[in-house]
């Protein structure tokens, strides 16, 4: 039988810790099935390294924004400069933006305004936008919901390991939640009953690499090769076999980031 075929959905290539050996680290995922990635920009002056990234692997897609732990020290995004970006064949999200509250919460106002500003352009361009959430639950799905209703647009709520009143009310909205490390960990049954709640049709996974690497690596550098072994436990909790499973994520892959598919 072919190996299964699954897709990153959020990692960071441009990252040091991975960078330096690229080429390496994208082998390793096409041999473990891994077919294709999206590199996420953080901070839009990195926008020319995650770019060159992409341009130089055919299987690897970026998306843009300034991640909501930045904003305070980073120049404001606008509306224009990321539509403008999106024109790239290879972007396909908007962001990560979000609201992070854990380290950054005196910097609340201004995500909020970035939030906003992201939610805008991914109306405009169609792309969907990639959040990231922690403790900002209230705010969070208030945002969401309200700028759902002045006018539609398609998101990802990447690495979810938030309440399951957040996964509800992004779910009532249509949207996507992914699952990262976090969600294989053994004392994560919580977590992983909160996706197992969800639509199959509205499941992503992800690394986050060089973040929060599955076990058996737990505590070592991510990176997109170890998508599998997220997915396999995720496979378990929904009470499939991983080749449905990775079928499954990667059409809702394809149905989300529709420039990739």
């Amino acid at each position: 039988m072919p190996q299964p075929q699954i897709v990153d959905s959020h990692c960071h290539l441009d990252f040091p810790e991975l960078s330096v050996e690229l080429d390496a680290v994208i082998d390793r995922a096409h041999a473990a099935g891994v077919t294709r990635m999206v590199t996420i920009c953080t901070k839009l002056r990195n926008l020319p390294q995650v770019q060159a990234i992409a341009e130089t692997y055919d299987s690897v897609f970026f998306a843009a924004g300034t991640h909501p732990m930045s904003v305070a020290d980073e120049p404001m995004a606008s509306v224009a400069e990321l539509v403008e970006l999106a024109a790239h064949p290879k972007m396909v999200g908007i962001g990560e933006s979000g609201l992070d509250y854990h380290y950054t919460a005196d910097s609340k106002d201004v995500q909020q305004e970035s939030l906003r500003t992201h939610i805008e352009a991914a109306r405009q361009t169609r792309l969907p936008l990639i959040i990231h959430a922690r403790d900002a639950d209230d705010d969070m799905a208030r945002i969401l919901t309200d700028e759902y209703r002045a006018g539609t647009y398609d998101c990802v709520m990447h690495c979810f390991s938030s309440s399951a009143e957040l996964a509800r009310a992004a779910l009532d909205l249509g949207f996507y939640l992914s699952m990262s490390g976090i969600s294989a960990f053994p004392k994560s049954g919580g977590l992983r009953d909160i996706f197992t709640a969800a639509p199959l049709d509205r499941i992503l996974v992800e690394t986050d690499a060089p973040y929060l690497a599955p076990p058996p690596f737990r505590g070592r550098r991510n990176e997109p090769a170890y998508t599998v072994h997220t997915a396999k436990i995720a496979a378990q909790a929904f009470g499939m076999e991983y080749a449905d499973f990775a079928a499954a994520t990667s059409a809702n892959f394809d149905r989300l980031f529709w420039k990739a598919a």
